[in-house]
């Protein structure tokens, strides 16, 4: 049965080129990575239903009235909690840092972008998996590749942005007209995640044997990855214009 939803990726980002692609860094790529989805999730506190964690990113919706009609302040305020959660769990995971690999050393640069559409959806049923379709899943999708020129931020459709304005923001959103693939041009609007309120962390001091166990944690957990039992960061977006290159030994 259709119904109408709200559908919104939060999608994380900012490895560059510069990390050296072998299974050392990929593997603590992945490790911090998770621990920034499961950063998102908690943030969004089951207010949002999760339907897919994809690669870097996760895919949450929510059931809306028969209407559509969104709640702009809630939308806002849901945003800002999941930003926050985020950057708490990154300036802990610095100051909990004692790898000197490429992938620890840039996780204080991981950045934070949201994709929102709002439309009509079905949930089909495969094998035991129940995942969202139709034209506005593909579109939202289409979403996150997109020329928006700065690097955290909520790019949105039309609707979304007429709810999120209404509720009142610190900066106005900024009109782009996107070639989506499929589905031709369609008119967005973005704003700075800053635009929505701005967020501060205070990570509480790490203490040597605080460190230590993050340190182990992060060890037991990359090991799968590691040793190659599975495969790191597949499906990364953020690590799409580096994945091709070949691995540099360190140094």
């Amino acid at each position: 049965m259709a119904f109408q939803a709200l559908l919104v990726i939060a999608d994380i980002g900012g490895y560059t080129r510069f990390m050296r692609v072998h299974r050392f860094n990929l593997a603590h790529a992945q490790y911090l990575i998770g621990r920034l989805l499961e950063a998102t999730i908690d943030g969004a506190g089951g207010r949002w239903k999760l339907a897919k964690l994809e690669g870097d990113a996760a895919f949450f919706y929510a059931k809306l009235p028969s209407d559509g009609a969104l709640d702009g302040a809630r939308l806002r305020d849901q945003l800002v909690t999941i930003r926050r959660a985020f950057v708490d769990r990154r300036e802990q995971l610095v100051a909990d840092r004692v790898c000197s690999c490429d992938a620890c050393m840039q996780s204080g640069k991981l950045t934070l972008k949201f994709v929102a559409h709002s439309g009509q959806v079905e949930l089909q049923k495969i094998k035991r998996l129940t995942e969202l379709c139709g034209v506005d899943v593909i579109l939202v999708h289409r979403l996150l590749k997109n020329t928006v020129p700065v690097s955290e931020y909520v790019l949105m459709s039309e609707e979304v942005n007429r709810a999120l304005a209404a509720a009142g923001l610190e900066a106005d959103p900024a009109e782009i007209e996107e070639e989506l693939e499929g589905l031709g041009r369609v008119r967005t609007f973005y704003v700075e995640l800053d635009g929505l309120a701005p967020v501060a962390s205070q990570p509480r001091r790490s203490g040597v044997r605080s460190r230590f166990w993050a340190w182990l944690r992060m060890t037991i957990r990359s090991l799968p990855y590691f040793i190659g039992a599975r495969k790191a960061c597949r499906g990364f977006r953020s690590l799409d214009d580096i994945a091709g290159q070949p691995a540099l030994p360190p140094g």
